[in-house]
């Protein structure tokens, strides 16, 4: 019952929040907990997605943090962002973006968990949140690069996002130009109306307000919801006024608004009148009945013909008279090409424009509408502008567009920051001097995105003939320029929502792996290649002592390692200089399985058991290793486990025959002193640095350090060759003379 009193405790204080004439829902959402990751990458996030409906009036977190059970855990922060329509664009590390890319950070949290604590618990809410999509991404602070070991103790932290969510049911509705009388009391009053399609301006006025001080309401008029950004909400002040009113020029189109009245005078009643009025100031022409298909199908297989077969730049046939409605004596405000949306694959998305060159005028803006699904919100939008120089026409300076969520920029010459009513929107601009324009945003909003151009004039001249083509190019990927040379795009996922980023090496940072401000050098990498492949030659030692005193099947094990390893390290390099001789997983498998199967051998070697016994642990110790690699390469009881079995039978053996012998075993003291300590030593000295001093700067020296220690405790720990055993072990393995010979008698006899 413990765990259910926190969340129905903080329904009733929800609840107690709204106590006017509305009726309130309430909701209950929640993700199951993830364990948090230092930051190195945007891979490194717990990235959570919820679904606010419509009407939500009040939006309210849970955020619990919880520590395992690790040892000596000090003061740590998490930082949790919050986006609604996207996933958060971070930069918690401070590194540079791509050029032309145009970011905004997401709002941010810290939480701390204070040492000797286990657990922190924060409440955040957003009042009068925007419907649709909400994400939360919760990490670690910067990774310093630190390798650990999986399996020791280590302080690891748990994140869980629950959301409470309070909506009305029963919302009154806006009415156009029908006036609604209402009763303000201290719980401010809401509504909501609806935006169609092409408008142009949103005006709420209040009436015939009356209160305690006269004509002076004291109302506070908020138009929009809450997105923890600047701009998405218009606020008035009608404090001093009987009647006022705000405007939302280029509101959202086909949404609904929110609409809230509120008041500063405490313990009062305050009756008004409240309408809305929408203004639809400028429509495209309307598509002709006899839409030619095959036209647009040779646009899409040969984009660049200028056949009389394409489509006209305007989305109605050619007949029609560039200033006049079809079938209607309205001016023409706009021209608004067909597109095509193309989906390729998973976060790949392409736009086909109509006509291959856009003719952008000066007098009416070219508006291309680009419809974004929720799932396009996980990649990376891309706009593309080219300008054809020789088609400049009048008194051109350039052409610029405005790329906008929701409602487009409907006057582009005039406007200076590409803003609309409630959105902020992205400038682009192509000139006779930079005849290219390129623009990327991560993690686009999901919404119906516009593109407007329209020619921009010289002041000294005539501007109504003004006008040059244009070809534009827009797209959807999962990462920028696919990471470059020095990252990898991975496609990443949480539940059913899927989400691109940038995964680096070579020290390269940054959201498209541009960033070279830690970058490793040629001669770096070559290096660091050199080191890590080399230092597995190592092992030829410890083959040729193997093979010296007949283990041979030993000294296979160990040039298997030896091979694998050197190719393994020569594919695993993080910049260019790079090898693989076969796939990577299959090299890491076999990389891992030699080692853990080397340290395996040498140990049941060493305990100088008989050959029959000896050879099946071989073979059942690699099975048992080959089925826990492939559960957990990086496990630390993969080799752990081994090493321990193999101790304990080492121990035993040589404790019997110690008791047999009635003298320690192995007898001779130059064996312990020369052979065996020295062995232990480098075993433990690699094992240290392999467990305990490995970091990504140092990894390719310390790891070596690793190969060498192992190879050179392999030579010192093999057993000596048995007495009856000559050097290399030849008489054992190949038949001798004399071998063939008595088998050659002994047949002859029988027949």
């Amino acid at each position: 019952m413990e765990k259910y009193f926190a969340p129905c405790l903080l329904l009733y204080v929800i609840a107690g929040c709204f106590a006017d004439d509305l009726t309130y829902l309430n909701g209950f959402y929640s993700k199951t907990p993830q364990r948090l990751s230092k930051y190195s990458w945007f891979g490194n996030v717990r990235l959570h997605h919820f679904r606010v409906p419509e009407d939500a009036v009040l939006l309210r977190w849970l955020l619990t943090v919880s520590r395992g059970s690790g040892l000596n855990c000090e003061n740590q922060n998490i930082t949790v962002h919050f986006r609604a329509g996207a996933p958060p664009v971070i930069n918690p590390i401070e590194t540079a973006f791509p050029n032309s890319t145009s970011v905004s950070l997401a709002h941010n949290l810290t939480l701390t968990i204070p040492s000797g604590h286990s657990s922190n618990v924060t409440l955040f809410n957003v009042t009068h949140p925007k419907p649709g999509d909400w994400f939360l991404a919760a990490h670690l602070p910067k990774d310093e690069g630190k390798i650990e070991q999986q399996g020791l103790p280590s302080c690891s932290y748990l994140f869980q996002a629950q959301m409470f969510l309070r909506r009305a049911a029963d919302l009154p509705i806006l009415q156009h130009n029908i006036p609604l009388y209402q009763t303000l009391t201290t719980t401010p009053a809401l509504f909501k109306v609806f935006v169609p399609e092409f408008t142009s301006r949103l005006d709420v006025f209040i009436l015939n307000c009356s209160g305690k001080l006269g004509n002076d309401c004291g109302l506070l008029i908020t138009v929009g919801s809450s997105t923890l950004r600047q701009g998405s909400e218009v606020k008035q002040n009608c404090s001093g006024l009987e009647s006022c009113s705000t405007s939302v020029l280029i509101p959202p189109w086909n949404s609904w608004l929110l609409v809230t009245v509120e008041t500063s005078q405490p313990n009062t009643t305050i009756p008004f009148s409240i309408s809305a009025n929408v203004t639809v100031g400028c429509k495209p022409l309307s598509v002709s009945s006899d839409f030619n298909t095959s036209a647009f199908i040779r646009t899409i297989i040969a984009p660049q013909s200028n056949s009389s077969g394409g489509l006209s730049n305007t989305s109605v046939s050619t007949r029609d008279q560039p200033g006049v409605r079809a079938n209607s004596s309205e001016p023409v405000c706009m021209r608004s090409p067909s597109v095509l949306r193309d989906e390729q694959d998973v976060l790949s998305l392409r736009f086909i424009i109509s006509s291959s060159n856009l003719t952008v005028t000066s007098d009416l803006p070219t508006v291309l509408t680009l419809e974004h699904s929720p799932g396009d919100s996980g990649g990376t939008f891309i706009v593309q502008l080219h300008l054809n120089t020789s088609s400049l026409v009048g008194g051109f300076a350039r052409v610029k567009a405005c790329l906008t969520p929701s409602a487009p920029v409907l006057h582009v010459n005039l406007s200076q920051t590409c803003a609309t009513g409630l959105m902020q929107g992205y400038s682009l601009s192509v000139s006779s001097n930079e005849s290219q324009a390129l623009l990327r945003i991560p993690f686009p909003d999901a919404a119906v995105w516009y593109l407007s151009l329209q020619t921009v004039c010289n002041d000294s001249v005539d501007c109504r003939n003004a006008s040059a083509k244009v070809s534009a190019s827009v797209s959807v990927s999962a990462c920028i320029d696919d990471c470059g040379p020095y990252g990898e795009c991975r496609l990443l996922r949480t539940h059913s929502y899927f989400y691109g980023a940038c995964v680096c090496k070579a020290g390269w940072q940054g959201w498209g792996c541009t960033d070279g401000a830690t970058a490793q050098s040629y001669s770096r990498q070559m290096a660091a290649a050199l080191l890590l492949t080399l230092s597995n030659f190592f092992f030829i030692p410890p083959i040729v002592v193997a093979l010296y005193r007949g283990y041979h099947v030993e000294a296979a094990i160990y040039f298997f390692t030896m091979f694998f390893s050197t190719f393994y390290h020569a594919c695993d390099q993080p910049g260019v200089t790079v090898m693989c001789i076969m796939d990577y997983d299959t090299l890491q498998f076999c990389d891992f399985l030699g080692s853990v199967v080397s340290v395996w051998v040498t140990i049941v070697c060493m305990a100088r058991l008989q050959d029959p016994v000896k050879y099946l642990l071989f073979m059942a110790g690699t099975l048992v290793i080959s089925m826990a690699m492939q559960l957990d390469r990086r496990g630390l009881w993969n080799l752990l486990g081994p090493v321990l079995l193999a101790l304990v039978i080492m121990v035993t053996s040589w404790i019997y025959r110690g008791v047999k012998r009635h003298q320690c075993y192995p007898p001779l003291w130059r064996r312990w002193v020369l052979f065996l300590l020295p062995g232990i030593i480098s075993a433990l000295i690699g094992v240290c640095v392999y467990v305990f001093a490995q970091t990504d700067s140092n990894y390719y020296y310390t790891h070596s350090i690793w190969h060498v220690m192992v190879a050179t405790s392999v030579v010192f720990l093999l057993p000596p060759r048995e007495k009856h055993i000559p050097p290399w072990g030849w008489t054992n393995k190949i038949c001798s003379y004399r071998r063939c010979k008595n088998e050659k008698v002994e047949l002859y006899t029988v027949t």
